[in-house]
């Protein structure tokens, strides 16, 4: 299987990597945020683009963007705006939202750019992204439930023909049986089609046990809270670590 490997941080082997987001709504906060965030040693820090104020002025994107990648280098930076009809704080047109991804990708200030697989233009963004040596997590969300095992594993190998580094799921139990349908298209997909690290989780608080146990069913990375978190369910980064090794060694 491909390993997706940013300096010391390998993605894809060994215990799954945790992802903590940055969610300020401006530079101050952010900067705050950082000195908390560093303080329980994340594998890879994401930045949800989506809260900042002035998200929609490129330059101050570009401006905030350098002020994080000094303030957090040589952790391994993943840059993400959610887009409104996934779960995602500020709605934009498809043309500004391939213009935003585009410009950071050129910035070369990161090391992973989220691209949702369902918006327009995914192509040229991947591209882009390739041309500029940026790893691509392509990202699906459904916060109204969960589909069927079939749909899951299907969405998820769309994700790599578009040539996703690593393709992500996240979807929404409405019972507990449907946390059982994420993880076991998780193993299947794993087992069967994936080629490179994949991450998925179920959400909310019946979905937890797919954050913790992901890695046993085959998903390499998880996402934990630092100040805020950014999606239902999330836990805590630093006790979800410690839940994380005594999975993998025991």
């Amino acid at each position: 299987m491909k390993i997706v490997s940013i300096r010391d941080i390998h993605i894809g082997e060994g215990v799954p990597k945790i992802i903590v987001p940055l969610m300020g709504r401006n530079v101050d906060q952010l900067l705050l945020e950082i000195k908390t965030i560093k303080q329980v040693a994340p594998d890879i820090v994401e930045w949800r683009a989506d809260t900042l104020e002035g998200i929609d002025n490129l330059e101050v994107v570009k401006e905030t963007l350098s002020t994080i990648r000094e303030a957090l280098f040589p952790t391994p930076l993943l840059f993400t705006f959610r887009s409104h009809r996934e779960g995602g704080n500020k709605l934009i047109e498809d043309v500004y939202y391939k213009q935003l991804l585009e410009n950071v990708i050129r910035s070369k200030a990161i090391d992973l750019i989220d691209v949702e697989l369902f918006s327009s233009n995914v192509n040229e963004i991947v591209e882009t992204a390739k041309i500029n040596n940026i790893y691509v997590v392509m990202s699906n969300h459904d916060f109204e439930k969960t589909p069927a095992k079939e749909e899951i594993i299907w969405r998820l190998r769309r994700m790599q023909e578009f040539g996703a580094h690593i393709p992500k799921i996240a979807v929404m139990p409405k019972v507990p049986t449907d946390v059982l349908t994420l993880l076991d298209a998780t193993y299947t997909m794993k087992s069967l089609y994936a080629d490179r690290p994949i991450i998925t989780m179920s959400m909310a608080s019946t979905g937890v046990i797919s954050r913790i146990a992901g890695q046993i069913f085959g998903s390499d990375a998880t996402f934990g809270s630092g100040v805020e978190a950014s999606a239902p369910g999330q836990i805590p980064a630093e006790e979800l670590r410690k839940m994380m090794e005594i999975l993998h060694t025991n």
